[in-house]
């Protein structure tokens, strides 16, 4: 089956304007890579400006636009950030003049499959899809394609199919490699006497990010680890013995709770948390509080959810990376006009987001991390949480 992709034309509101805090940089290759640009130090953080998105982002509504429909596919409500990924997402569609369908799969891979299959059916002209587990949905795919419906990977490589069209998302590996920065400025690394303990928790091994996240953070630490100035006490540090299933907090609390359990009650104290996302870094500071005793770690993570901003404001994270999600929206919004138009789409990496079939455009915002000392300018000025949100 093959059908006309028809022409959309964004009104021009929607310009450079709308990447403030998106950037150019690519990441470094997921598997094996070393550090291939310098992290900024923690202190460093880019201003409120650069994190937030311009005012009325979205296009205004235009008759080219209508009767055009957009499948968004996002993968659960259980995760703060998706909820707000898919309302962004829909609530900048709606205001480019598009119908658009959003459905979120409760973290099943079958009924994300179902989903895609409808959208396809019900005329979607572009596919957003932000996949549970990036190796499931080649089959489906191959129905878009043959349908000519092109897909954004939203957030997440969707692998090993040629049926991807583009890729937006937050540049993964500047992620870990701003976390592994925080903790060497931190603890001040190079100059500190040390050994200082190290545990790690990583995400979900059906998320092509978490490679990313887990390779960037450790390519900075894993100096210290091999001279001795970093230990890991439970001797986890493949991404295979740290990963998290389903970025769950429950299952990072339950591996978090055996790793005290058998390598810190006799006191020996925790210095760094590394963890990769908040659901997990929630996990690990539930097992703090449950069953340790030494000195509090310094705990990274990922997302800035409501209730890890309030442990951080509360002294229990140290930090957690932010990516504002009204940026990637707004530039996801744009990418669907250029794609309609048949106009060249913008992309800013062409080299590394290797899916299996051959390397994905893709588009890498650049995300910023929140702690104690920026968290009002970074999400409270930029209007992303309320005051009354973090209470």
């Amino acid at each position: 089956m093959s059908r006309k992709v028809l022409s959309v034309l964004l009104a021009t509101a929607m310009t450079a304007s709308l990447l403030v805090g998106c950037g150019g940089t690519a990441a470094a290759p997921a598997a094996d890579a070393a550090a291939t640009e310098e992290a900024a130090p923690a202190d460093e953080a880019a201003p409120a400006e650069d994190a937030a998105p311009a005012e009325d982002a979205a296009p205004a509504a235009d008759e080219a636009t209508a009767g055009k429909k957009v499948g968004v596919a996002m993968p659960t409500k259980d995760l703060q950030r998706w909820n707000q990924d898919g309302s962004n997402m829909q609530e900048q569609l709606e205001a480019a003049g598009y119908e658009v369908d959003l459905q979120y799969a409760s973290n099943d891979v079958q009924t994300q499959v179902s989903q895609i299959e409808n959208m396809i059916n019900g005329g979607c002209d572009v596919l957003v899809i932000a996949s549970i587990d990036g190796e499931s949905l080649g089959t489906v795919l191959e129905t878009a394609k043959a349908a000519e419906i092109p897909v954004i990977a939203y957030d997440r490589l969707i692998m090993n199919t040629d049926a991807v069209s583009y890729y937006a998302t937050f540049d993964n590996y500047m992620v870990g490699t701003k976390q592994g920065q925080y903790i060497i400025d931190t603890l001040d690394l190079d100059n500190a006497e040390g050994p200082f303990n190290m545990e790690i928790t990583g995400g979900d091994p059906g998320d092509n990010n978490a490679k990313y996240f887990y390779n960037g953070a450790m390519d900075l630490l894993k100096p210290y680890i091999e001279s001795g100035k970093i230990v890991v006490k439970s001797g986890q540090v493949d991404f295979e013995q740290v990963a998290t299933a389903s970025w769950a907090t429950e299952n990072a609390q339950s591996r978090m709770e055996n790793i005290l359990s058998s390598n810190y009650a006799d006191g020996t104290n925790l210095d760094i948390a590394l963890c990769s996302n908040d659901s997990t870094a929630l996990g690990v500071e539930n097992a703090l509080a449950a069953n340790y005793k030494g000195n509090y770690p310094i705990i990274t993570g990922q997302d800035c959810d409501v209730a890890n901003v309030k442990n951080m404001i509360d002294g229990k994270q140290s930090m957690s990376i932010f990516k504002d999600t009204r940026t990637l929206a707004a530039q996801v919004v744009k990418m669907v006009g250029q794609i309609l138009k048949g106009e060249t789409v913008d992309v800013n990496d062409t080299t590394t987001y290797d899916n299996g079939k051959g390397v994905v455009p893709s588009f890498l915002c650049e995300p910023v991390f929140a702690d104690i000392n920026n968290y009002k300018e970074i999400l409270i000025d930029s209007g992303y949480y309320t005051e009354a949100d973090l209470q």
